[in-house]
């Protein structure tokens, strides 16, 4: 059986200033977004009288990111000693292929990103990087000379 990838979830605090992050910071394409309180809802993420709003925002290769922002219950942010930690378990990344890594890391900064560390080399061909968006997402941003020599474009029906 095959496993494709659908989408990757984060949750915000404001969804509008997730959008800014994601779609004009970052450049990710909104796809669109939803209003959503109903009792399929309330099943799916286990809260009575669920209620949220999403955003839909997608990338070159078709990969969607959802942004979630939790109206009720209300979202809760995590604890400030958790917050910027790394090796904490449970915590997550979603990597972006970018064209200029340091162009990027700048814009996402200047828009309320978290820097964790500059963009580095680790090896030739490669630049990367870790930060977290405003809400605490941990992201990674790589520039991969191979990748921008060939880019591709794949937009997934998820009609």
């Amino acid at each position: 059986m095959a496993v494709t990838l659908n989408h990757t979830g984060f949750i915000v605090n404001d969804l509008d200033k997730g959008i800014e992050f994601y779609r004009d910071a970052l450049g990710l394409e909104l796809d669109r977004t939803a209003d959503s309180s109903s009792p399929g809802l309330s099943s799916i993420v286990g809260y009575d009288n669920a209620h949220i709003r999403a955003a839909f925002l997608v990338g070159a290769d078709g990969h969607t990111l959802e942004l979630i922002q939790y109206i009720n219950p209300p979202g809760a942010a995590r604890s400030s000693d958790e917050l910027r930690e790394r090796a904490i378990v449970g915590a997550a990344h979603l990597a972006f292929l970018v064209e200029d890594v340091d162009a990027v890391y700048k814009r996402l900064l200047a828009a309320g990103g978290h820097e964790l560390n500059p963009p580095v080399v680790p090896r030739p061909g490669v630049k990367v990087c870790y930060l977290q968006d405003p809400d605490g997402n941990w992201i990674e941003i790589m520039q991969h000379d191979v990748h921008n020599a060939s880019p591709f474009r794949i937009r997934q029906n998820t009609g």
